[in-house]
């Protein structure tokens, strides 16, 4: 067995999408090599309604998949095909855009008026680019959980991990996707396919990730006192760790205990034409998309 080293490690960045929603995003619009097959992550998490109420109105997707992951409050969404449903703390949202779809989330707090979740993106190969448009709703009742004697939690959504399967399948990038914590304290251990792109999103609690032999963190840049300054620091809230080669994680939790989740997946290999929600693998597939957005011709008739 041999342990992954980290890449690269960083804070997910405020930023606003939709009709004004303030979320993070941990990595999107860069080199697609850096993370392929994935394109975007984003951390949309909110105590105050008036910073996600406005949500994601209709907007156009081609050339991926979108995995949607709630944890409080709900997200209702509707798409071009007619289909509607709301999304619930624990429930998530697998859709793939393929040949093209416009779709709307919208975003409601829970009973305090929190809302989290994460929308992660997944490229399509170019063979499966214009596929028809699809998707499922999973709800929280149909992901297995796995509680090890230790007290560490491993929810399964995606995936095959200890001897369970998640339910959302049929992923072209054939993703692991868990959510996992981690008692305080506690070190542990996960498997990850050698070959495939991995990284690590911590979003309560802290852990180290390098070694594990001890919680004492890695070099961060951060800004102290308005300095920009190279500290020692555990992984914390909202930081994105990128693996190098390797087939284990090893994890040491630190005094609060970690839950962070750990995607994995196959990387494509192939060029990537890019702007905004739609992804080809040309510059001119591009242009073509943008042009049948204009004229009408964006959605195919359903055959």
């Amino acid at each position: 067995m041999s342990l992954r080293p980290i890449d690269h490690m960083s804070r997910a960045t405020l930023t606003m999408e939709g009709a004004g929603v303030k979320l993070h995003r941990a990595f999107g619009f860069q080199d697609p090599e850096l993370m392929d097959p994935f394109l975007l992550f984003d951390d949309f998490r909110n105590e105050r309604p008036e910073d996600f109420l406005a949500g994601f109105p209709w907007h156009p997707h081609r050339g991926i998949e979108t995995i949607t992951y709630v944890l409080k409050g709900t997200v209702e969404h509707g798409d071009s095909l007619g289909n509607s449903g709301s999304l619930g703390a624990g429930d998530v949202q697998w859709m793939t855009a393929g040949s093209g779809i416009l779709h709307q989330e919208m975003p409601s707090g829970n009973d305090v008026g929190q809302m989290h979740g994460f929308q992660l993106w997944a490229n399509l190969p170019g063979d499966l680019k214009m596929t028809a448009p699809r998707y499922q709703d999973v709800g929280s009742t149909e992901i297995p959980e796995i509680l090890e004697d230790d007290g560490t939690r491993v929810k399964v959504i995606i995936g095959n991990f200890w001897g369970q399967s998640g339910p959302v399948d049929g992923i072209a990038a054939d993703p692991l996707y868990l959510d996992i914590f981690v008692p305080a304290g506690v070190r542990k251990t996960f498997p990850v396919d050698t070959y495939r792109q991995a990284f690590a999103y911590v979003f309560e609690g802290s852990a180290a990730f390098a070694d594990a032999a001890a919680p004492q963190g890695v070099l961060l840049e951060k800004e102290v006192m308005g300095q920009e300054v190279n500290i020692r620091d555990l992984s914390g809230n909202r930081t994105i760790i990128r693996f190098g080669r390797g087939d284990e994680v090893v994890v040491q939790a630190g005094p609060e205990g970690v839950r962070f989740l750990l995607v994995a997946g196959a990387p494509i290999r192939e060029p990537v034409a890019w702007h905004g929600p739609i992804v080809m693998n040309t510059q001119e597939e591009l242009r073509k998309a943008f042009a049948e957005l204009r004229n009408g011709t964006f959605i195919r008739p359903a055959h």
